[in-house]
């Protein structure tokens, strides 16, 4: 018995995938993803107010695109390969993105450095709703808001038109819509220099990226304020995680932040806040390839609280783990793999009690004290004590001496903390300790 092939309707298709979950933000954000895989320098966003013509364009001085690689890039699903350290994953992000916010999606690219051949595709969904076809269009020729940047460079161009879903009226003229697509310029700005801020500011292995906005150049919004000389970086951890049986690592880099008077400046502060602010921003900041993919929040391991907003852990990982991360279509959200949450609790518990700490000024050194040298952190061993044990030993390092506990707190910590198997040996250590001490 022959197959049958049966081809989506691609009017309806289309109408629902505009529906993925993007926000305008996010949707640029997966645009200039495609733009560093095309080892592009510099991309410059560029947004028009013009009511129905109102417009936003994508440009890059990346590699570009021959027009049959043009071609397959406007496909839905479109083939490639991907490299290890590639952005993409599934074909789908460029036109996802882009047509979750307009109407109207044309794509240039030129990549001969010695002439100006431009390719140039469109998807139109108005023409698709009368088609029902999965047709792309040639580009118009004279339409120079989208060949224009590429006059004298390699690269690649996006252009965005009737923009429906962010101005939000059948016929966006006036002050209210121009005001909302200003307001969105700012967050677009919030948005790419904290995702990117590993690529702007160069920590990643390739050149240095430069973003523009309407001809402003986009600055880096740093998590962990590594800047100010109050932060305190605790031990790195790094946990095995095993996808198609090969195993990987998960990097976890703690921070905790400085108490608010301890900052450089009130603007200083206000800046670490974030875009959710404070409360919401404490937690995991979860890299893929260098990508931010999620800016704080605990993955359900535990809730967020006013006492531990000073807490921050970078987690990096590969896209060979995207299965185990549960990476999704927008590259939106991440979940913490299952196989070392318990591991990961372990390692977010020192964390959040020296933020307590900091936070209540309970570490603080007095005003007229000076702080004593503290020694670095040893590296973490292996097993059970690599986890729980280079993050204590960097947390008692960053801690002023005033605060030692002494060897009754500590006895009552170590017990309160241990789990119902572990007791009768600490209990035996701390009466063993006791005794050499007394």
């Amino acid at each position: 018995m022959q197959p049958i092939e049966v081809i989506p309707s691609a009017k309806r298709l289309i109408t629902s995938l505009r529906d993925m979950g993007y926000d305008f933000s996010q949707a640029v954000a997966d645009v200039v993803d495609n733009s560093i895989e095309a080892k592009a320098t510099v991309v410059s966003i560029d947004v028009e107010f013009d009511g129905d013509d109102s417009w936003l364009r994508i440009a890059d001085n990346g590699t570009g695109m021959k027009p049959d690689e043009l071609r397959e890039a406007m496909r839905y699903g479109a083939h490639r390969d991907y490299n290890a350290d590639d952005l993409g994953k599934f074909g789908l992000g460029l036109k996802t993105a882009s047509m979750s916010q307009c109407q109207c999606l044309s794509v240039a690219s030129r990549w001969n450095p010695e002439r100006a051949d431009i390719s140039a595709y469109s998807w139109d969904l108005a023409h698709i709703e009368r088609t029902n076809r999965w047709e792309i269009l040639p580009a118009d020729k004279n339409a120079l808001s989208i060949r224009q940047p590429l006059k004298d460079t390699t690269g690649t161009v996006v252009l965005w038109q009737r923009l429906d879903r962010i101005l939000g009226y059948k016929h966006p003229y006036g002050e209210a819509s121009r005001k909302r697509l200003s307001q969105t310029c700012r967050e677009i700005e919030i948005h790419l220099g904290m995702v990117f801020h590993k690529f702007i500011s160069g920590e990643v292995r390739r050149k240095r990226l430069k973003i523009l906005l309407n001809g402003n150049e986009i600055k880096p919004w740093d998590p962990f304020c590594r800047s100010e000389a109050k932060t305190k970086p605790l031990q790195s951890v790094r946990l095995a995680v095993e996808q198609d049986g090969i195993s990987y690592e998960v990097l976890f880099e703690p921070f905790v932040l400085p108490h608010q008077d301890d900052f450089s400046s009130p603007e200083a502060f206000r800046l670490a806040s974030g875009p959710a602010n404070w409360n919401q921003q404490q937690g995991f900041y979860i890299y893929r390839a260098g990508r931010m993919i999620q800016s704080g929040g605990w993955s359900n391991l535990r809730a967020p609280d006013e006492h531990t907003k000073l807490a921050r852990i970078a987690v990096s990982f590969s896209p060979e783990l995207d299965g185990a991360f549960k990476i999704n279509v927008a590259k939106m959200r991440a979940q913490m793999p299952g196989s070392i949450r318990d591991a990961v609790r372990e390692t977010v518990g020192p964390v959040v009690r020296l933020a307590d700490e900091v936070y209540r000024r309970k570490s603080a050194t007095p005003q007229n004290a000076k702080a004593a040298p503290t020694s670095p952190a040893k590296p973490s061993g292996t097993a059970a004590h690599g986890v729980q044990g280079a993050i204590a030993s960097s947390v008692a390092a960053n801690r002023a001496p005033e605060t030692l506990l002494t060897l009754k707190q500590w006895s009552e910590r170590l017990l309160a903390v241990a789990k119902q198997d572990e007791r009768n040996v600490v209990e035996r250590v701390l009466s063993r300790l006791e005794h050499e001490i007394y």
